[in-house]
C-alpha cells in the first residue's frame, strides 16, 4: 500500500451546511464517537435523539460532510447580542486535519451574521488540551461553573467558561 492510500483524506474540501431534522441521528451518533475522549472521566454518551432535538429547538447545529459523508459538527445558539458555541465535534478519522478549525470559522461567520457582538462557550476542566485549542483562537477565560447535578461524573470536574469578541 503506497503513502497517498494511508493518508488523512483533506477535510478542507468539506462543506458546511445547517443540519435538518433527518441528521438527527446521525448527528447523534457523530457526537457520541467525537466526544468518547470524555469516557475516563463522564459516563455514558454525550447525546441522544431526543437531545439533539432539544438543542435544535433553541438554536442550530452546523455540519461539515465531505465525500466521505457526515464528519464534524458545532452547535450554534444566539443569545441577544451574544453567540453560545458548544458540541463542536469531528469525527476521529478527521481530527487534527483542520475541520475543527473550519467549523469554528463557520461558527463565528454564522455569528456575526446575527449581529452577535461576542461568542461564549464553557469546556469541561478534564479536557486538559481544550482551552490551549480555544486560546489560539483568540477565546479567554472568563470564569468556572459547575457540571449540571445530575452529570454522571468520574472524577471531579466543573466548565471552564470562554468568551470571544467578534470584531
Amino acid at each position: 500500500m503506497n503513502a497517498a492510500a494511508n493518508s488523512l483524506p483533506d477535510r478542507n474540501d468539506a462543506r458546511i451546511r445547517l443540519a435538518q431534522s433527518a441528521d438527527v441521528d446521525a448527528l447523534s451518533a457523530l457526537i457520541n464517537i467525537a466526544f468518547r475522549v470524555e469516557l475516563p472521566f463522564i459516563e455514558g454518551n454525550r447525546i441522544n435523539p431526543d437531545g439533539v432535538r432539544a438543542y435544535m429547538k433553541k438554536g442550530k447545529f452546523l455540519l461539515a460532510e465531505d465525500s466521505s459523508g457526515l464528519a464534524g459538527c458545532v452547535y450554534v445558539e444566539v443569545r441577544g447580542d451574544r453567540g453560545y458555541l458548544g458540541l463542536l465535534g469531528v469525527e476521529p478519522q478527521s481530527q487534527g486535519t483542520g475541520l475543527g478549525r473550519k467549523l469554528m470559522d463557520a461558527a463565528e461567520e454564522f455569528f456575526r451574521t446575527a449581529n452577535c457582538a461576542a461568542i461564549d462557550l464553557r469546556i469541561v476542566s478534564a479536557r486538559a488540551p481544550l482551552p490551549a485549542f480555544y486560546r489560539h483562537l483568540g477565546y479567554v477565560e472568563t470564569g468556572t461553573a459547575p457540571l449540571p447535578p445530575d452529570a454522571r461524573v468520574k472524577v471531579p470536574c466543573h466548565f471552564i467558561l470562554m468568551s470571544k469578541m467578534l470584531g
